[in-house]
């Protein structure tokens, strides 16, 4: 029983099903409505997490932004290092949750390595995150409510406002993403132009994969080993880039699930394999941003 349940809950925090799904199933797992709202709240609420970064970071300069896109306002958070001078940029793409605290830890994450960092909500033409996603759990429907193309003109937008900042280096801008994000990284990176570089966690390849053609930058790509659905793809994945001579690396972590690299989510953090990602990461990003 106790296994039946964790399978479940791993289903609606990675989105696979709805709240409404998810509370069904529970009824059935737990005997009572009841237990299965009791469940929901206990286990899928935000819970307190301790960022990496504290969001009051003395080295840091650390806000929300609005700038404009195709279909109206794109809010976002921003942060830099608070020492003068001008940094190569990554836009962080959250994950099917919209921006959350954890999204803006992982950006204070990329300013505290010398990026300015840009985390765009996506649900902005909803009218934000707060708005469309209020309790923070994953959305199901979250490429309804940002198809791929809406979500690449939006990141296009965040490369033109980035390009537009004293403090960015125009000519050096990159994208990282997870889950959900990752897969629109991997998307946005054949529509984009001016990408650098281009990360993916765990995130499926464009359809057709034919569409990598278009890729510019190089691309980095973490996956787990235990994420099927998403690994498994990798050897066409690998075979499409080297069909159209575009750089990839990527890497699978043994044990690892899908959102190994989310500290704030227990039943799928996997620290050794996060923390291995993150110096690749890193250092891809140095190699081809700070040059």
């Amino acid at each position: 029983m106790a296994e039946e349940i964790k399978k479940l809950v791993e289903e609606y925090r990675g989105g696979n099903i709805s709240r409404r799904e998810f509370i069904q199933k529970a009824v059935i797992l737990t005997g009572s409505l009841a237990a299965a709202t009791t469940l929901i709240d206990s286990l899928l609420s935000p819970s307190a997490h301790a960022a990496q970064v504290d969001p009051n970071d003395p080295g840091l300069a650390s806000t929300n932004v609005q700038f404009p896109g195709p279909a109206g306002t794109v809010y976002g958070y921003q942060t830099r290092p608070k020492a003068s001078g001008k940094y190569p940029a990554v836009i962080v793409v959250h994950e099917n949750r919209g921006i959350n605290d954890h999204a803006r830890d992982v950006a204070r994450r990329f300013a505290k390595e010398g990026f300015v960092a840009l985390a765009p909500d996506y649900l902005s033409r909803g009218g934000g995150t707060e708005k469309v996603n209020p309790k923070g759990g994953g959305l199901s429907n979250m490429r309804e409510l940002a198809p791929a193309s809406a979500t690449a003109e939006d990141t296009a937008a965040a490369v033109a406002y980035l390009k537009t900042l004293s403090d960015v280096r125009g000519d050096r801008i990159g994208i990282v993403g997870f889950c959900w994000g990752g897969e629109q990284v991997f998307n946005a990176a054949t529509r984009v132009r001016g990408l650098r570089a281009v990360v993916v966690y765990y995130g499926r390849t464009p359809n057709p994969a034919d569409l990598v053609e278009k890729i510019e930058a190089p691309v980095l790509a973490h996956y787990g080993s235990e994420d099927k659905g998403i690994t498994g793809g990798v050897p066409a994945t690998e075979a499409a880039m080297k069909k159209y001579n575009k750089p990839y690396t990527y890497a699978i972590y043994p044990g690892a699930q899908h959102a190994f690299n989310n500290d704030t989510d227990p039943s799928r953090y996997h620290a050794e394999a996060a923390k291995e990602a993150w110096g690749k990461t890193v250092e891809f990003f140095k190699k081809n941003l700070q040059s």
